[in-house]
């Protein structure tokens, strides 16, 4: 399922992510008060923000972690806050969850519900770390209440990112309602960049439920706004999905010439040095190896499949997706014999 927090982990988060949505066009802590200290801090924060939403995520956390520790000799708790939680999910979307849960207890000490930047951006983080311990109704319920908190102070870039995060963990059977409503938030407020994401997501949950025609869509239009933004990654995430969706529907010849586009693509992006490019090679090779064996030729189409498990290890999926790692195997090891 490719939902973007990371890739193709579910809930990307891939691409959680999610694409980078830290909350864009999103005011920080500091931007509400007047002084020149204040307003560098919140420069500062903003510049670390972007570098977050550009997948740099090593040094958008190095930049959270020199803020937090300025902000804390200042005596600036709330910008403390924010980029003490936001180290927190830049080590958290690094696959390095231990490191974060310090930062994230330290920003627990000084959050307040009363400094609504700070508040929210603390339970968008909260929520995030009960979801990688695995308890989905805790984050639920976490996401819930930032939506209604970012709702009600006007903070609506961190609802969105709220619901974004519901349609994830939520309940299977209010997943689509959530997807919606965050979607119809973001449209409101004209939030290009969670549009991709959003539409991303909704077209998965319906790929999910077997509705296809819906799927094929929303993922469509996941495409349009992705294409409407630089970055080369969404943009192949994009034409995966669409391309996978075609091959479910049965669509084989139309799907393989989306896929091996991507699949061109992605290879010339890791001969540019980008190193998310991998993952990608290897999703799109499976696909590829898949389209093969609905044609009837296992015979090519199995080791495609092989040499793709290589690539997603490489990329790292065993740690980030145990789960459809094992499926992957499993489907392999069942076509080999």
């Amino acid at each position: 399922m490719v939902k973007l927090m990371t890739g193709i982990v579910a809930g990307v988060l891939v691409l959680g992510i999610a694409l980078g949505c830290s909350g864009e066009n999103e005011t920080s802590a500091t931007e509400s008060v007047g002084t020149t200290r204040e307003k560098s801090m919140a420069t500062r924060i903003a510049e670390a923000d972007q570098a977050f939403r550009n997948r740099q995520y090593s040094e958008a956390g190095r930049m959270f972690e020199e803020i937090a520790e300025s902000a804390e000799a200042e005596g600036n708790d709330v910008a403390f806050v924010e980029a003490a939680a936001m180290r927190a999910r830049s080590y958290l979307i690094e696959g390095d969850a231990e490191s974060g849960r310090p930062w994230l207890a330290r920003a627990e000490e000084k959050a307040d519900t009363t400094a609504a930047a700070g508040w929210s951006r603390y339970l968008g983080v909260r929520g995030r770390f009960e979801r990688e311990n695995g308890d989905e109704e805790t984050a639920t319920k976490t996401f819930l209440e930032m939506f209604e908190y970012c709702s009600a102070h006007g903070l609506y870039d961190r609802a969105v990112d709220a619901a974004h995060m519901i349609a994830i963990t939520g309940d299977p059977s209010e997943k689509l309602e959530w997807a919606r409503r965050g979607i119809e938030m973001a449209e409101k407020g004209n939030m290009i960049g969670w549009l991709g994401p959003l539409w991303n997501n909704l077209g998965w949950d319906y790929v999910d439920a077997g509705q296809y025609d819906d799927a094929i869509e929303a993922l469509r239009n996941a495409r349009d706004y992705h294409y409407m933004g630089t970055a080369e990654i969404p943009k192949l995430i994009a034409d995966y999905s669409v391309a996978h969706v075609l091959r479910l529907k049965g669509e084989l010849e139309e799907s393989r010439t989306a896929m091996t586009d991507v699949f061109e693509r992605a290879q010339e992006l890791r001969e540019g040095g980008n190193p998310d490019a991998v993952e990608w090679i290897g999703f799109s090779r499976w696909e590829l190896g898949e389209l093969a064996i609905a044609e009837g030729d296992a015979a090519d189409g199995v080791p495609m499949m092989r040499e793709a498990l290589g690539e997603l290890e490489q990329a790292g999926m065993p740690a980030w997706d145990a789960s459809d790692w094992e499926k992957r195997n499993a489907r392999v090891e069942e076509l080999e014999r």
